[in-house]
């Protein structure tokens, strides 16, 4: 290693550790600070482990979600030609520069009780998830896009020309070069919506036991001066988040070998 490269990697570390790893040991240590008797009851209480349920459920419906459509849209958008295209790539990435807050008075004016579609999910759990959906929409087309843009066509020609069908060239071909870039945007789909909090906070209402999500309870828990009640429920929320990395990192493995 050469002294540039050590000191690229040292300003990397700081830079790293400044900003993700001293806040995650600082929550980690906020949490340990009750106990262990005191981290279980603050997760298992009723009000709670409903809203890290739903939060976790939802999340993992929308990724799977988002991985179909996503893939699906980024292959229109690279593989077909039709008018209106430069106008749907501006839309896609709506989400990515609408403060979230906004995105919630969005979605209340057409989703909401006057709403002009005439469709009412207010105070509902499909409130949830329609907000968790709307944040992460971009996420697997913009990690697909450029990855099938750059997928050598000869390849797919050659397994036509050899007798493979569509779907055949799809599963053994094009699947596992876009596994990597697919599993990505389905991490960072689910990592934004278990954390998200402004889209959603009008439209689901915030009820307890039914459209409460996490974001929600670790904020009533600072408000009602419990930190360290707060910290448990990020830790889950952090947990979860890695547990579900690792998994999606794990079946990327799995088709990029079977492929």
């Amino acid at each position: 290693m050469t002294a540039t490269s050590g000191l690229g990697l040292g300003v990397a570390l700081v830079w790293f550790s400044a900003l993700a790893l001293v806040p995650l040991v600082a929550v980690l240590v906020e949490t340990s600070a009750g106990g262990w008797p005191a981290f279980v009851s603050a997760v298992t209480q009723p009000q709670t482990a409903a809203a890290l349920t739903l939060t976790v459920t939802q999340a993992l419906a929308v990724t799977a979600v988002n991985v179909v459509m996503g893939t699906l849209i980024a292959w229109v958008l690279v593989r077909d030609r039709f008018p209106g295209k430069r106008l749907l790539e501006v839309l896609i990435d709506i989400p990515f520069a609408l403060p979230t807050i906004v995105a919630g008075l969005v979605l209340l004016a057409l989703y909401g009780p006057s709403g002009p579609l005439g469709i009412d999910v207010a105070n509902t759990r499909a409130a949830v998830f329609l907000a968790f959906l709307f944040v992460t929409l971009p996420f697997v087309v913009r990690s697909v896009q450029p990855v099938l843009a750059e997928l050598d066509r000869d390849v797919e020609e050659a397994a036509a020309s050899l007798g493979a069908t569509r779907s055949t060239t799809f599963r053994r071909v094009v699947l596992p070069a876009l596994a990597p870039a697919i599993t990505a945007g389905a991490a960072l789909s689910f990592a934004r919506a278990i954390s998200e909090y402004g889209a959603l906070v009008l439209l689901s209402g915030n009820l307890p036991m039914r459209t409460e999500v996490g974001s929600v309870r670790i904020l009533s828990y600072l408000e009602n001066g419990q930190p360290e009640q707060a910290a448990a429920v990020a830790s889950v929320l952090l947990l979860v988040s890695l547990l579900v990395i690792a998994a999606i990192q794990l079946l990327q493995r799995r088709v990029a070998r079977r492929g």
